[in-house]
This record gives C-alpha cells, structure tokens and sequence, in this order.
C-alpha cells in the first residue's frame, strides 16, 4: 500500500437543506471509521481555525485512491482535493526507520 497527503476542502452547495448536509456529515463519520478500520484512512488534521483537514490515507496507487477510497466519502462531490503521494525518508524516525 503506498500513502497520500490528502489535503480536503468541503464547501457545501448554497441552497442545500441542512438536514442534508446533517446527513451527510452523519454518513462521512461513520465511513472515516469504516476506512480506519480497513487501515486506508491513517490520520486526519484539522488546522486551527481553518475549515479544510489534512490526512494520510492508504491505497494501492491514486487511481484507487480517487475512486475506491475517497470516492466512497459521502460528503466526495462537495470536497476539492489536493493529493500528494508520499514515501519514506530516510531521517524518519517511524517504526519503518531502519535500526542501526
């Protein structure tokens, strides 16, 4: 599995009922969990006082990413995304470091 930077801004469309964005929201925390789960959503961020998170999530490759990750998000036609592939420094000092 390779990990992605995914930077996300959700901008709801004006004129939309806010029951249904109340069951979108719903529906996108019970996925988030569903993905962490399934180890394809790692970590998620949200900056102070910024409505955009930033996160890592795993996939095979970006198609897969864009199409049986986070186009499965139930808030996905609302977002706009920024997606950075990423791969292990060599000054990492994750539990993928080598040992020395």
């Amino acid at each position: 599995m390779r990990e992605f930077l995914v930077e996300i801004t959700t901008t709801v469309p004006e004129g939309t009922a806010p029951d249904e964005v109340d069951r979108r929201r719903a529906a996108e925390a019970v996925r988030a969990r569903e993905l962490a789960a399934d180890g394809l959503l790692v970590r998620l961020w949200r900056p102070v006082g910024e409505l955009r998170s930033i996160g890592v999530w795993r996939a095979a490759d970006e198609d897969e990413l864009h199409e049986k990750v986070l186009g499965t998000l139930p808030l996905r036609p609302w977002m706009s995304l920024t997606v950075t592939p990423l791969e292990p420094h060599p000054n990492d000092p994750g539990p993928s470091a080598p040992t020395v």
